[in-house]
């Protein structure tokens, strides 16, 4: 898509919105207490699907420049990038379905996709990367990370139920909020976004 002055405030505004969204964060019942649900997701899709991959990933970015700014970091930064991997690994495959025929059943199955893209991509960068990384920030061993989950949900016990019953629930209950709020107000932001781009 022709990316326009028009698309960059858009891209502007709804990365705003994405900022303000990640800002109404709270934890879910039973789920690992260091993951935050937030809706950031839905206007990244929105803008995804509505003024292209580009645009959905610039505002995943302005989101966290914004972030960075006006709070700044308690992960040394690892925490965004995990936020900029996860929301990529969610956007960019459902724009992949969504752009071979703009129908709202290709939204559908191209955010199915999407969310299952981002559950594993959540999983192997926790277990690798982000609890390993958190647990030596803090001094932590990771049976204390698994702990701290297991004191909301005492059916966790271990590092991979931790992944089972902690991480795979929590991201598909995020993405799949995300997904279906999208899902059901497509078509009429498309409506209104096409009526004033051709007005």
């Amino acid at each position: 898509m022709k990316f326009t002055a028009r698309k960059l405030v858009l891209t502007a505004i709804m990365g705003t919105i994405a900022y303000l969204l990640m800002m109404f964060k709270f934890p879910l019942p039973f789920m690992p207490p260091f993951m935050d649900f937030d809706l950031a997701g839905v206007p990244e899709m929105i803008g995804t699907f509505l003024l292209g991959p580009i645009s959905g990933l610039l505002i995943v970015l302005i989101k966290l420049l914004i972030k960075l700014t006006t709070v700044g970091t308690t992960s040394m930064f690892t925490g965004e990038i995990q936020n900029f991997l996860l929301s990529a690994s969610f956007i960019l495959p459902s724009w992949f379905f969504y752009q071979r025929s703009h129908k709202k059943q290709q939204a559908f199955m191209g955010m199915v996709v999407g969310t299952l893209s981002a559950i594993v991509v959540a999983c192997v960068s926790n277990i690798y990367f982000i609890i390993p990384f958190y647990a030596t920030l803090y001094g932590l061993s990771m049976e204390a990370v698994v702990a701290m989950t297991q004191a909301v949900n005492p059916f966790v016990d271990s590092v991979w139920k931790l992944v089972v019953i902690g991480i795979v629930p929590f991201n598909l209950i995020k993405f799949g909020v995300c997904s279906g709020i999208v899902y059901l107000s497509l078509d009429r932001l498309r409506s209104i976004f096409l009526r004033r781009e051709f007005s």
